[in-house]
């Protein structure tokens, strides 16, 4: 069996159709890492939210890579920070609900990491920075956007994806669009050009 050119050590579809429809024939293997424990480590020792995307991107590729060879292997995280606070994948929509209220009229941090191994060693990271400003929301448009949007909220830090209805949500967008998304695709692209996995 041909081994694909990019393992993204990720269940997000999002990241995977990112890369497949710029052209990266991608293979997704979910890393199966407790991601709230880490968090719950990182938050006592004080990381900042591009620690933590960093840390969590790297664990993944690092989990998948050791069980994949030579492949080469994509780990990716995001974690949102406002006002000090870390936010999670929403676990139904009253908390997806809860999560936009607190988040309704205020500037957040989006951190996106990732990280590219092959057996095990860590060949590149890189993390992106994003702030949006969500504007001020009536509890009545979080319930049509929640309707709207259907369960894709569930599988996304701060129950939005700004390329559908999501952008409904926002006043200001600074940073890569990419990268709010979940992959800095343009920086991912370079570097596999680099190892052979693109044309130059």
């Amino acid at each position: 069996m041909k081994i694909p050119a990019v393992i993204l050590a990720s269940a997000s579809t999002t990241r995977c159709e990112l890369l497949r429809h710029a052209g990266v024939p991608t293979t997704a293997v979910p890393a199966a890492i407790d991601e709230d424990e880490v968090k719950k480590a990182l938050q006592a020792d004080l990381a900042t939210a591009p620690q933590a995307a960093e840390t969590l991107a790297e664990l993944k590729a690092t989990k998948v890579s050791a069980k994949h060879g030579t492949a080469l292997v994509l780990g990716a995280d995001q974690v949102l920070e406002c006002e000090g606070r870390w936010f999670d994948k929403p676990t139904d929509k009253a908390v997806a609900a809860t999560q936009l209220r607190a988040l309704s009229g205020k500037r957040h941090t989006l951190a996106t990491a990732v990280c590219l191994m092959r057996g095990g060693t860590r060949l590149w990271h890189r993390n992106e920075v994003t702030h949006l400003t969500m504007r001020p929301l009536s509890d009545d448009f979080i319930t049509g956007y929640l309707d709207a949007a259907g369960d894709d909220v569930l599988s996304t830090v701060g129950a939005y994806r700004l390329e559908g209805v999501g952008a409904q949500l926002f006043a200001r967008v600074e940073g890569d669009f990419f990268a709010i998304l979940g992959l800095p695709l343009l920086p991912v692209l370079d570097i596999l050009r680099m190892h052979g996995v693109l044309p130059k």
